[in-house]
């Protein structure tokens, strides 16, 4: 279908002035003078250049409640949406991993962790907004710094298999004295299972063995977090 022109002289279609000032205006005076359909409305342009995406942006909105829940779903869910395609739905995502990079940056690289509070922003951006159950093995150094992170197991909604002797592989292998376990709940709850607590007491005592401090364990979702050191479980 063609685009009607805003006027018979221009010949542009009507959003383009649109765009060129919302852009203008996040230039000048930045993210706080936009509404938050209005950022992912210019969001999108980057994805859509030649259509008008404000009912794009404000049908994400209605869909998924908040920005933070657009981030956290996945392409497919996203692309449910009428008029988000494979490019947006990317794009959006894109969003989401650069943010998750530039916590992990901020927060964990290099950077003694002397408490949950000093990495969790980071874990429930990376991990606890996941649908599926994953397990994550921070590494660190004689003054806990993080040297390394690993994914050691992934599974479907509360169903997941660890497998301990590969952790104190990469354990060797990266030369770490000491770890922190992270694994989230999809469904939303921070209290341990007793495959929580089995598992981790196996991994403390193989640690133990080896010399390996095990710092915390700590269960993630969304919007909590349970540490087990500070539970009084390890």
């Amino acid at each position: 279908m063609d685009i009607k022109p805003n006027n018979g002289k221009s010949g542009k279609p009507h959003h383009a002035g649109h765009r060129a000032r919302l852009r203008q205006r996040y230039v000048e005076k930045g993210a706080n003078s936009l509404a938050e359909y209005e950022m992912l409305e210019l969001l999108l342009t980057f994805a859509r250049t030649q259509k008008d995406v404000k009912p794009e942006a404000k049908r994400l909105l209605r869909r998924f409640g908040s920005i933070q829940n657009i981030l956290d779903a996945d392409k497919e869910t996203l692309m449910e949406v009428e008029g988000i395609g494979l490019q947006s739905a990317t794009l959006i995502k894109l969003v989401k991993d650069l943010g998750t990079i530039y916590l992990r940056q901020k927060q964990i690289k290099r950077k003694a962790i002397n408490s949950p509070e000093d990495i969790i922003d980071y874990l429930r951006t990376s991990i606890g907004s996941n649908s599926n159950e994953q397990f994550l093995v921070l590494y660190l150094n004689t003054i806990n710094e993080i040297v390394a992170e690993e994914v050691m197991g992934e599974g479907i909604v509360n169903r997941l298999t660890v497998y301990p002797r590969k952790i104190f592989e990469n354990a060797l292998k990266h030369k770490a004295s000491a770890l922190i376990l992270v694994h989230n709940h999809p469904a939303g709850s921070t209290e341990p299972s007793g495959y929580d607590l089995s598992l981790t007491h196996s991994i403390q005592e193989t640690a133990a063995g080896l010399g390996i401090a095990i710092h915390d364990h700590l269960i993630v979702t969304k919007h909590s977090f349970l540490s087990f050191s500070d539970r009084g479980l390890l």
